[in-house]
């Protein structure tokens, strides 16, 4: 919604609204209209991307998170082949693009976004950390924990009692 108020407001049409995609009306944008809509974004928070390749990277991060955070089942499918079909391209050559503008692979970053979610799903302190591990598509408990104090340094069950200053914002994986 934030989105489509600044893009009112700049007079410019949305087709549709989407998790870091926007599709306007208006074909192409002049250097003007694109100044002023980067600057309107990032006062409430947010980036244009117009370049090719920053795009694929934004729509690899906007997957990957909607998929581990607000999927209700895991997929059964490889990441990369789900984002390589997704996508349409060649997953080495997404995996390529990702390390090299990123510094980290995209296994990497799939695995910092299941932690925040079994960061999240501790706290919530509604399912036991073997349905966690089930829910993420784990293995195995004795991954899923392995996993877990190898990114954050504590264990699952410690975290838990140290709580919620642990956890980051998702923009901040």
């Amino acid at each position: 919604m934030v989105v489509k108020t600044e893009l009112e407001k700049l007079n410019l049409h949305p087709i549709t609204i989407g998790l870091g995609e926007v599709v306007l009306e208006e074909k192409e944008l002049g250097k003007e209209q694109q100044s002023n809509l980067s600057n309107a974004l990032h006062v409430v928070g947010f980036e244009l991307i117009d370049d090719r390749k920053s795009k694929l990277i934004e729509q690899i991060k906007t997957f990957v998170i909607d998929t581990v955070h607000y999927q209700e089942k895991q997929p059964n499918k490889n990441y990369s082949q789900l984002l390589s079909q997704h996508l349409q391209h060649d997953y080495s050559y997404l995996s390529n693009l990702f390390s090299g503008v990123e510094g980290i692979t995209i296994e990497q970053f799939i695995i910092h976004q299941k932690i925040e979610k079994v960061k999240e799903l501790l706290i919530y302190d509604e399912l036991s950390l073997s349905q966690i591990a089930f829910t993420l598509g784990y293995s195995s408990t004795a991954h899923l924990s392995s996993q877990f104090k190898k990114v954050t340094g504590l264990t699952p069950s410690h975290f838990k009692q140290v709580g919620r200053h642990k956890r980051n914002p998702l923009d901040k994986v």
